[in-house]
């Protein structure tokens, strides 16, 4: 299974301006920096919760069905599944009808349910089977919970004042409890 962004989001779910606000920056010396770090305290938090804070695409690729074949979808909140792919011996992918399958977005994680009938199979070995989806929260800043959005501005500010590198483990590389309280009600938990 491999899971491959397609497109990204249009806007970060904080701003440039957002964060020198929060860590009191004046003038435009460190603009750069401070994008660069809102993109990675974005991309932490989302690897963490397997979530996609503003709508993105993504293209989801398995070898085939699993065995309930029933398909649990690695990213929440998810909008759509916009396309199902399955190839032939050839390695021709053909459409799947959407008549075909349910999609349960209420579930964490999101699930593709078939409508009582058996999935086609893949005639390829490896990545036989392409499943097109829209995740996030929705388009703008401003559909991202606001505890994520201050995850991300805590987490910018604690790695801009902690440039140093620091070995992996170490109390300096350790992310913020603060922002770990934040985050955790997203967490997806397994009963």
């Amino acid at each position: 299974m491999s899971l491959v962004m397609t497109m990204p989001p249009a806007v970060e779910p904080v701003s440039v301006a957002d964060a020198k606000a929060h860590m009191r920056i004046d003038g435009d010396d460190e603009d750069v920096l401070i994008a660069s770090l809102l993109l990675t305290s974005r991309l932490h938090i989302e690897v963490a919760l397997s979530l996609a804070l503003v709508t993105q695409k993504w293209k989801l690729t398995l070898d085939r069905w699993p065995r309930g074949r029933d398909v649990e979808l690695p990213l929440s909140p998810l909008r759509s599944i916009d396309e199902i792919r399955v190839k032939d011996a050839a390695g021709v992918a053909s459409v799947v009808p959407a008549e075909s399958y349910l999609v349960d977005i209420a579930s964490r994680p999101p699930r593709l349910v078939w409508n009582n009938q058996v999935p086609p199979s893949p005639q390829v070995r490896a990545n036989g089977i392409e499943i097109e989806i829209t995740a996030g929260f929705g388009a703008s800043a401003e559909s991202v919970p606001a505890p994520l959005k201050h995850a991300i501005l805590m987490l910018t500010a604690h790695w801009y004042e902690h440039r140093d590198p620091g070995e992996v483990g170490s109390s300096d590389a350790r992310i913020p409890e603060a922002v770990s309280a934040l985050i955790n009600p997203f967490r997806t938990i397994r009963l």
